[in-house]
């Protein structure tokens, strides 16, 4: 079930809602975890029983850790073994299940590869949703109780509610639970200020998805039916920018939907995005997309690796498994890899000089991500390694065999007469603006019916059959 259908908005959601601000607050928890299950089960009913064993597992194993915190403090004997084989327990499970379902199937193809015949029959098994999402967020907090950060959760339920609230559960954001231990404990207040925050974050979201998202996505899609055999090199850039509209508006919408979902609960969800087509480096990028992905991998790898306190070479090498890390995470697949292994490159590049200048030179740093956008999503988009080589060969203007261009420039104009209004839309959604807009007049009887507009007419498009899942479920 997706945040997009008629079946969640016009199902789900109201009966959940009804029921969840009907329930007494001190046990609104239970109500959030059915409905989340409920949600999660519509979708992947089999693989909600493996989410099911991985909480209660992971909740166990936090509380034998807390327990010899506990003995530590009490009688000064030392339980460091003890508490650092239960996290090492806790991550195998937790990792070794996302690599069975998420990483196996490539690791054989590998192996079958580099024999050169059939060694390991692949494993019959689809990739349950958003298992790389709460895997990130169980280890997060195992960690955290492992670190004495937190104090572990003494209810299993209230730990089940921080792991599958459904708002995040399919694709972030990545909470670290200090973020929402006072609403998760305590007795949530979501007022009318923040209920309508919340609704307008929500139709934003679904606006960005449905008439943004959706709509940019067919430019993509008319360039790659063309082939990168038979378009010109303006061409293949202004599809990779159609593609690089299509992931930010479908993801960001997901993100602002599903912190939306939370305000109206009661809950304050961290800011996955800030404007990440403003950035003047790759580095810059970063920090503004998918923000508490790039924090997980900050605090739970690059830090405990060294970071930039133990010198330029463990620094280096900190990077470098971040980003091959972070290259596999979105998918178990070589061009993924290669993007993680591009961006490595760049952003190594950028902290040793060209990060500085960039910093200096703002409009000179805006020029370079305009190149740089396109070019690494293409890489992040296209699967096969033999069409991502055409592909980027026809980007810089390569020869290519075989190649006969014909009314190259004509297809050019045909596609970008087509598309402009939107994609001068989507410019201008990349911008601060409309953000600042929407926080200052959201409580603005006008800005009421616009927000009202765009519902139903996301809803029409969505009726029409417009819509189609989140990019970022299949990671």
């Amino acid at each position: 079930m997706v945040f997009s259908s008629m079946e969640f908005l016009f199902r789900f959601l109201p009966i959940f809602l009804v029921a969840y601000f009907l329930t007494k607050k001190a046990y609104r928890n239970i109500t959030l975890l059915i409905g989340s299950l409920i949600f999660y089960a519509y979708g992947e009913p089999v693989y909600v029983l493996l989410m099911i064993g991985s909480i209660l597992v992971n909740h166990f194993i936090a509380r034998r850790i807390q327990r010899f915190h506990s003995i530590e403090k009490a009688s000064g004997i030392d339980c460091s073994f003890e508490r650092k084989a239960w996290l090492v327990t806790a991550l195998v499970l937790d990792f070794g299940l996302l690599f069975l379902f998420k990483y196996v199937n490539f690791f054989i193809g590998v192996a079958n590869n580099i024999a050169g015949r059939q060694l390991i029959k692949e494993v019959a098994l689809t990739l349950p949703l958003g298992i790389s999402f709460y895997t990130f967020q169980i280890t997060s907090y195992i960690i955290d109780v492992y670190r004495k950060k937190i104090v572990v959760l003494k209810s299993s339920i209230c730990f089940a509610t921080y792991v599958c609230m459904f708002p995040q559960l399919i694709a972030g954001p990545i909470i670290n639970y200090p973020e929402i231990k006072p609403e998760m404990q305590g007795i949530r207040k979501a007022n009318l200020k923040q209920i309508e925050w919340g609704v307008t974050e929500f139709i934003v979201g679904l606006a960005y998805k449905v008439l943004l998202a959706n709509k940019i996505a067919s430019l993509w899609n008319d360039v790659q039916m063309a082939g990168a055999y038979g378009i010109n090199t303006a061409t293949a850039w202004l599809g990779s920018w159609g593609y690089s509209m299509q992931i930010l508006f479908d993801f960001m919408g997901y993100s602002l939907m599903a912190m939306g979902l939370g305000a109206i609960m009661g809950f304050r969800f961290p800011v996955n995005f800030k404007d990440p087509y403003c950035a003047v480096s790759m580095t810059d990028f970063w920090r503004r997309w998918h923000i508490t992905l790039g924090r997980w991998f900050r605090e739970y790898v690059y830090i405990p690796m060294g970071g930039n306190r133990k010198g330029f070479v463990r620094m280096v090498w900190a990077m470098f498994v971040v980003w091959v890390l972070t290259g596999l995470w979105h998918g178990a697949d070589w061009n993924f890899l290669i993007w993680g292994l591009f961006l490595f490159a760049v952003l190594f590049v950028e902290k040793l000089f060209l990060g500085k200048v960039l910093d200096k030179v703002k409009i000179l740093g805006h020029l370079y991500m305009l190149f740089m956008i396109p070019l690494s999503w293409t890489i992040f988009n296209i699967s096969k390694l033999d069409q991502l080589k055409v592909y980027l060969k026809r980007m810089f203007g390569m020869h290519i065999d075989g190649s006969v261009v014909i009314d190259g420039m004509a297809r050019f104009k045909d596609l970008l007469g087509t598309y402009w209004w939107l994609l001068l839309i989507c410019v201008v959604c990349c911008t601060p603006l409309p953000y600042k807009l929407i926080c200052r007049f959201y409580r603005n009887y006008i800005c009421k019916i616009i927000l009202l507009v765009l519902f139903w007419y996301s809803v029409y498009q969505i009726a029409l059959g417009g819509n189609n899942p989140f990019l970022y479920f299949r990671f």
